[in-house]
């Protein structure tokens, strides 16, 4: 994917603003910002740029190979949780009828509907958003899921499960705004917005409904130094992300926390299969790798029109 970039006429008539210092676009150089005061070596702030400007052009340089593998990859983690809930009632169909019928008054028969409609539309659905075919109606269909299940299994206010949705709604969003580089035509009966101003608004949705993971993990679990800072640098990064700020950045040092967090935390891999306890792990690691789907297809597409690192380039 190519990233479009807006080239802003200097003032001076048609000559200066045709002019073109490198035409042919070999040098791959920043555009100059003008004339600037000269800056002070010895200023820490200064300095602090530098050195930010430096970790960005490696990250860019040896992040390339990556880069054109990254939105399928980014779409399959955010998809994967479906695929594994899809996998465990099918594998867990007596217990899920009984649950349901039990303790959440499911008459016989409604009960297999609901659990049947689940698979089928969490299955298709995801298979659609891996190989991009009909998006906005796999995204509507797993919406539609996340919201049915908070009801259905009596989840919709436990604030652990709602957070966490709300991430994975995000990374739903992400996927519709990444779909919609690629669509030539709009539906009839929406607003009448530019394709450009709809993907930013659902850029700036995703971007800010999926920091909500990491709230939830700043709420819960045992206090220590290392939590506290780790809670810290992650906030500052969920704040960026939010408001479009080094929003790259940010959003690949959240993938590398979350993994991190995930594979040592969610191990439910070292858990006996027979314990309780292994279930609701399995839950949270599919769950965080659905978030970090997200966040690499931020890394991939920009935090959109609507924030801090676009408005840099227009002032």
């Amino acid at each position: 994917m190519t990233t479009s970039r807006i080239n802003i006429a200097r003032p001076g008539g048609a000559n200066a603003s045709s002019f073109n210092a490198d035409p042919h676009g070999i040098s791959n150089s920043r555009p100059s910002p003008g004339w600037a005061a000269p800056v002070d070596p010895d200023d820490p702030i200064a300095k602090i740029r530098a050195l930010a400007g430096q970790v960005e052009d490696y990250i860019e340089i040896y992040s390339q190979p990556l880069r054109p593998h990254l939105p399928s990859i980014g779409r399959f983690l955010i998809v994967v949780t479906f695929l594994e809930d899809a996998l465990r009632i099918m594998t867990q169909w007596g217990d899920q009828l009984w649950y349901l019928e039990t303790h959440r008054k499911f008459p016989w028969g409604i009960s297999h509907i609901f659990l049947l409609l689940n698979i089928v539309t969490m299955l298709v659905a995801s298979v659609a958003v891996i190989a991009k075919r009909y998006t906005e109606f796999a995204v509507a269909g797993l919406l539609a899921v996340v919201i049915i299940q908070g009801f259905g299994y009596g989840l919709i206010f436990d604030l652990t499960f709602f957070l966490r949705n709300l991430s994975v709604i995000g990374g739903l969003f992400m996927v519709f705004s990444d779909s919609m580089l690629n669509r030539k035509k709009n539906f009839a009966g929406l607003p009448s917005l530019s394709e450009t101003d709809r993907k930013k608004y659902f850029l700036l949705t995703g971007r800010v409904l999926l920091i909500f993971l990491f709230i939830g993990f700043i709420l819960q679990g045992e206090w220590s130094i290392a939590r506290v800072f780790v809670s810290i640098v992650g906030l500052a990064a969920c704040i960026m992300v939010a408001i479009g700020f080094k929003a790259k950045w940010s959003a690949a040092f959240l993938v590398l926390v979350l993994s991190i967090f995930n594979v040592f935390a969610n191990n439910f891999w070292s858990v006996h299969s027979a314990h309780p306890q292994r279930d609701f792990l399995k839950y949270d690691f599919f769950q965080t790798l659905s978030i970090v789907g997200g966040l690499l297809l931020l890394v991939n597409l920009g935090p959109g029109g609507l924030s801090v690192d676009e408005k840099k380039k227009v002032y």
